[in-house]
């Protein structure tokens, strides 16, 4: 995202709000040389190389994927790579990450997907090597410190920015705003609709507009905007939402989410050595969440 976890997201965001339509989501993608492979149509797969491992990765889902392999899950999954003994080989897909699993993992051009959601049922999913959730996002020299969607200013703000088909998108809508910030909303992916296509607002976008005033408050998954908070020039400040979030109508609204990787759901002996190689690799993986300023959620 996790976006790549965005999905999942979206769904449980829709069962807890039947009143509200959700579209589909992203979901929620270390210092390691990397090769791309790509794979040529009509072409058999390689046969597994128990020396590396393939790694599904996006060319468009900074800062977690990066083509240059300074993304955060970029850093991640070679960490955990070489805590297997392996090397990081990243398969480079030209989409967002939200595909990663139907057109690499699916396809067996690459074997483990990092940044999803735990029960992302699309595969077999690691233990969880950390969690974290949604955050507001404000400017640290206004008196306007948000850590719930209860506040009432929130309903008097100017603008709020929230990625598409997210939960900030559901609370948009459940605290009656959603109608005045849908056209600014749409204008930041150019009126481009998300019905039929992969639609969402850049997370750079998002920080930036919140650091450049033209929105009072930003909500996003914290991973995808931790490092762009972290590098503003302008100082800013982030919070998570708390979990127990809930409707107007007293439903439960999940802000936070366990993050896992993913492999082929028959392909459990790759699981296990993954979720052998997440333990050695904990110091590794919290360092580089620290190093990119990611919250940490507890619950």
């Amino acid at each position: 995202m996790p976006l790549l976890g965005g999905l999942l997201r979206a769904a449980t965001c829709a069962a807890a709000l039947l009143a509200l339509a959700i579209p589909a989501q992203n979901a929620r993608a270390q210092e390691s040389e990397a090769q791309a492979i790509q794979s040529a149509p009509g072409k058999a797969a390689p046969k597994p190389d128990p020396s590396i491992l393939r790694i599904c990765a996006s060319e468009k889902q900074p800062p977690l994927s990066m083509r240059d392999g300074s993304g955060l899950e970029n850093r991640v999954a070679a960490a955990v790579a070489e805590a297997m003994g392996r090397k990081p080989v990243f398969v480079w897909l030209d989409k967002p990450a939200i595909y990663l699993v139907r057109d690499g993992l699916e396809k067996r051009t690459c074997d483990v997907v990092v940044g999803l959601d735990s029960d992302d049922s699309r595969v077999l999913a690691t233990k969880p090597y950390y969690r974290s959730g949604y955050v507001f996002i404000t400017r640290a020299d206004k008196d306007l410190d948000v850590k719930s969607w209860s506040d009432p200013r929130l309903k008097t703000v100017d603008h709020m920015v929230v990625p598409l088909g997210s939960p900030g998108e559901a609370m948009l809508k459940d605290i009656g705003r959603y109608e005045e910030d849908m056209a600014y909303l749409y204008s930041l992916v150019g009126f481009r609709a998300p019905r039929n296509q992969y639609t969402q607002i850049d997370p750079a976008r998002i920080v930036s507009e919140v650091a450049n005033d033209k929105a009072d408050v930003g909500v996003a998954f914290a991973p995808d905007v931790a490092r762009y908070v972290k590098d503003s020039t302008v100082p800013l400040r982030m919070t998570l939402v708390p979990n127990d979030t809930v409707s107007s109508d007293g439903r439960k609204m999940p802000q936070s989410f366990d993050q896992s990787m993913g492999v082929r759901r028959d392909d459990t002996a790759l699981r296990d050595a993954l979720d052998a190689a997440i333990v050695k690799a904990k110091p590794r993986i919290d360092a580089i969440l620290k190093q990119d300023g990611v919250p940490v959620a507890t619950n």
